[in-house]
């Protein structure tokens, strides 16, 4: 597995064969046999990483976001870790996100939006 280097300090140079790519990072060179073994990382949050897997994950849990603290997001991020997932934080704040299983309350119409087509639906059928 590949350290993380941030990618302030990362330089990408000419390869030495096809397919290669050689970067530099802090004057440690490192050569990628294929592109693809290359990923750039950025931060993101757990919502947007719904859906997509990677093969490091790292998240701060700590008791200062005590509103995120939720078992449903500590779920949705630990399991985006294909291979290595690491916990940074406190213990507590771990216990905290585990125990809450409330989660939010969602303020959308949909219900209100099914109930008004069901209500077309009805309507339609009425007059046939």
């Amino acid at each position: 597995m590949t350290p993380a280097m941030s990618a302030s300090s990362a330089q990408a140079s000419r390869p030495r064969n096809a397919g290669e790519i050689v970067v530099s990072f802090d004057g440690r060179s490192l050569t990628y046999g294929e592109l693809d073994m290359l990923v750039p990382a950025y931060a993101a949050t757990i919502h947007k990483s719904q859906g997509s897997e990677y093969s490091a994950v790292g998240i701060p849990v700590l008791t200062q976001h005590y509103a995120m603290l939720q078992r449903n997001l500590l779920y949705t991020g630990v399991t985006r870790g294909k291979r290595l997932v690491v916990l940074v934080g406190q213990k507590k704040a771990v216990a905290i996100a585990v125990r809450n299983a409330s989660g939010r309350r969602r303020w959308s119409k949909l219900a209100e939006w099914l109930e008004s087509k069901n209500v077309e639906a009805k309507n339609v059928e009425g007059q046939l």
